[in-house]
Formats: C-alpha cells, structure tokens, sequence
C-alpha cells in the first residue's frame, strides 16, 4: 500500500473522532436546554392553574398570595 493512502486515512479517521466528538457535544447541550425548557414551563403552568382559580373565585386573595410565594421558592 502507498504511503500516501495511509496520509489519506488519517486524515479521515482524525476528521470522524472529531465529528463524534461535536456530535456528543451536541447532544449533551440539547438534552439539558430541553430540560430546564421543560422545568420553566411547569412551573408557569402552575402559576397559570393557579390565576385562572383565583379568577374564577375558587380562592381568595390571601391564599393566592400565600400559595404564588410557595410557588416562587
């Protein structure tokens, strides 16, 4: 085999570690944005749930306030 080939594949193997590399990367900075993306939204859902209570009359002010700073901590 030339010695030129081996050049060649080194090059090639060097390119793909680094593509697997900046792949897992990747992945591992995706997975943790989705999930305190998703961690943000529960915690405004419940602050949502817990105005449309307040709104209908379900609650009073007082435990509004005391359940939105419950909430908040």
């Amino acid at each position: 085999m030339h010695p030129m080939w081996w050049g060649a594949w080194g090059i090639g193997m060097m390119f793909m570690f680094l593509l697997f590399w900046a792949l897992v990367v990747a992945g591992l900075l995706i997975g943790v944005r989705w999930l305190l993306g998703h961690r943000g939204e529960q915690q405004d859902s419940a602050m949502e749930i817990l105005r449309q209570r307040y709104a209908r009359g379900e609650i009073n002010k007082e435990e509004f306030e005391a359940k939105k700073r419950d909430l908040a901590s």
